[in-house]
Formats: structure tokens, sequence, C-alpha cells
């Protein structure tokens, strides 16, 4: 035994430190070491009680580009029981630089497919569902919004994203969106606020304005950035993390055409979907007992 290195010793006697020159010997009951299992570190965290609130929580993710695929990954992770992903996108060779599930082997294969795979490897025992569909104007009675105890809106359609908003709110779950996360490179800037308090995002304006036109009275935490547009370029990309145009898509079915192409990082994405999912984390860990 070397001087100066501590040993760390599992024994059935009771804990003694033994000083031996310049070292220590730690013996721990072993009947004293916590349980290990994929959530053990969080179960110190939060008490088994909020464990338990986290693995019955329901919450159903829309869109899983640059934002909301880290934050299903983050939901799974932090021990929440049934995650819905939603999206009918395939991956692209432009998403890799900032979404989970594209790397050069995914490229072409469905998105939702993709990250389902992944979640499931996470947590064996979550109910991870993936539906390969769109949410729009046309399709949104195929989801029942009233299962899930929290919704997520991470989609680029302005006319669906505030759809979803206020479907969401009608159906007593609640909801967390992500506005504007293309254009910014500065992860020291994400802000949560009520809608009505981003102004200082320029997606935010025109969500708000479209709530308000289409007679929406309640609120919602939302997940923005309140830095200055960071963009020297547009090029060609069709997989997008926001729309700016309040007009595009307003009456289609949200086919990737004609939309706004902005860069987008994933420092900036990531921190964005994982604040998602700590909203929800909290939101829980809050109402259960400890």
């Amino acid at each position: 035994m070397q001087e100066g290195n501590f040993i760390f010793l599992v024994s059935s006697r009771p804990i003694k430190y033994i000083l031996v020159g310049k070292s220590y010997d730690f013996y721990i009951k072993a009947d004293k070491l916590p349980g290990k299992h994929p959530f053990s570190r969080l179960e110190l965290l939060v008490g088994p009680e909020r464990l338990k609130a986290l693995a019955g929580a329901r919450v159903i993710v829309f869109g899983v580009g640059g934002v909301g695929s880290w934050c299903a990954e983050g939901l799974v992770r932090s021990g929440v029981g049934t995650v819905t992903i939603v999206d009918f996108d395939d991956v692209c060779v432009t998403n890799i630089n900032r979404q989970l599930q594209a790397t050069s082997l995914s490229v072409g294969k469905s998105k939702v497919e993709e990250i389902v795979r992944r979640l499931r490897e996470i947590n064996p025992k979550a109910e991870i569902e993936g539906r390969h569909r769109i949410y729009n104007l046309e399709t949104k009675r195929e989801f029942d919004l009233g299962g899930y105890d929290y919704v997520i809106d991470a989609i680029d359609s302005l006319s669906s994203k505030v759809d979803l908003i206020m479907n969401a709110s009608a159906s007593g779950a609640a909801v967390f969106s992500s506005l504007g996360a293309a254009c910014k490179v500065d992860p020291t800037r994400v802000r949560v606020s009520s809608i009505w308090k981003s102004d200082r995002c320029r997606l935010g304006k025109f969500v708000r304005k479209r709530l308000r036109r289409w007679g929406f009275k309640g609120d919602f935490l939302c997940v923005w950035s309140d830095e200055p547009e960071f963009c020297v370029d547009s090029g060609n990309d069709v997989s997008v993390e926001d729309i700016v145009d309040e007009d595009i898509n307003a009456n289609t079915n949200d086919a990737p055409t004609n939309k706004t192409i902005n860069g987008s990082l994933v420092n900036v994405t990531a921190v964005f979907g994982f604040t998602l999912s700590g909203l929800v984390f909290q939101d829980i860990i809050k109402q259960a007992r400890p």
C-alpha cells in the first residue's frame, strides 16, 4: 500500500478507520451500500417516492429534431416511464451537426425509429412509443393529448405549433414549448418564461400574435433565447428548427417546402431540449412526496 492512497473495502464488520502510516482504509458494511440500478443516483437525489412519480409520468414529444431529440433523451434518463415521440421526417445528412439520432449510419432512416431504439436501450422498462406521423390541422384528432400529463412542443410549423399548444392546454395536460433555437450560438442566453414575456424572440412574436388571433387566453412556459440572431448565410436545407414567417404553412400540411432555412448549433439546440425535459422533471418532483 502506497502512502497517501485511499483504499475502499467492503466488509461485514462495522465501519472503522485504520491509520497505517499516512494511509487510510475505509471498511463499510456491505448492507449499508445503496442498491445499484440504472436510476440509483437519481434516487439518491430525489428519493424513492419521487422516483416512482417520475416512472408514472406520461409525456408526449412533438418533433424530435435538434431540440426534441435531446428533450426525449433527457426525459428517459431522468426516469420518466412513458414517453411518446412524434415526427414524420427521416434523418438527413444536414441533421448530423445537432440532432441526437443523426449519424453517418442513420441518414435516410426514420428519426422516430432511430431514437426509439436508443431510448429503449437506455431504459428497457420504459414504455417508449414512436409515431412516424405529422401533427397538423388535418391529423390532430389522431392524438389523444388528454392521455398525457405533459405535452412538449418542439415542432416548427407556426400554425401546427399554435394549434398543438391550444389543444394541449384545453386537454388539461401541462404544456412546455420551444421557441426559436436557430441563429443562436450562445447557450448561456437560453431563457424560460411565460409565452407572453418572450418578447426578445422573433418566433415568439409570431406565436403570440397567432395565439391572440385564435382567441387563446391561457399561459404556458416556453424556452427561448434572448441572443440577437447570428446567421451569416442561409442554405438549402429542408430540416429546420424554427419558422419565422407567420404565413408559412398556415393552411398546408407542413410538407418541408418553401420554409425559411436557418443555421443552428447543437450547443444551443441541446440546451433547449434538456431545459424542456428539466421543466417536466421539476414539475413532477414538485408535486410528488419527498
